[in-house]
């Protein structure tokens, strides 16, 4: 008696286990396309320095699919420049290659390159990186 009550317990769970939803946490989010507006902020601080320097601006991305392009516009005159290039994505990263980026260069403005994590809701789209405990680069964006 003992062991069939533990069959029909097990029978239970496993029906139980392979008709609740599954979760959607791990599912890659839409690749983003079409033009989004919002702010470039970056956090800085200095070694054993405080409050945090901050820089923001405004910008417009423009993100082209399938041929995974983008191109940075906005307010690029003083804190982000103005680029373009291509991006892919490895959920949950999101890497930029601008075309306009020279890594033997000293940059004097901030560039869309490298990798970012990301998250996109189909009309919300945050990227962001940090380093070290020192440097936080967000960009917060809404598609139009």
């Amino acid at each position: 008696m003992k062991h069939k009550l533990l069959y029909l317990f097990l029978l239970f769970v496993i029906v139980v286990t392979g008709c609740a939803k599954k979760s959607t946490e791990n599912v890659a989010p839409p690749i983003p396309s079409g033009t989004f507006t919002g702010e470039y902020q970056r956090y800085h601080r200095h070694t054993n320095q405080l409050p945090w320097d901050s820089v923001k601006t405004n910008l417009t991305i423009n993100f082209t699919t399938p041929a995974y392009t983008y191109k940075v516009t906005g307010d690029t005159s003083t804190v982000h420049a103005g680029s373009y290039g291509t991006f892919g994505i490895t959920y949950p990263f999101i890497n930029f290659n601008d075309k306009t980026y020279s890594p033997t260069t000293t940059a004097t403005k901030a560039h869309l390159e490298g990798y970012y994590n990301y998250a996109y809701d189909g009309t919300n789209l945050q990227m962001y990186v940090t380093s070290s405990d020192t440097l936080i680069i967000n960009y917060t964006l809404k598609k139009q």
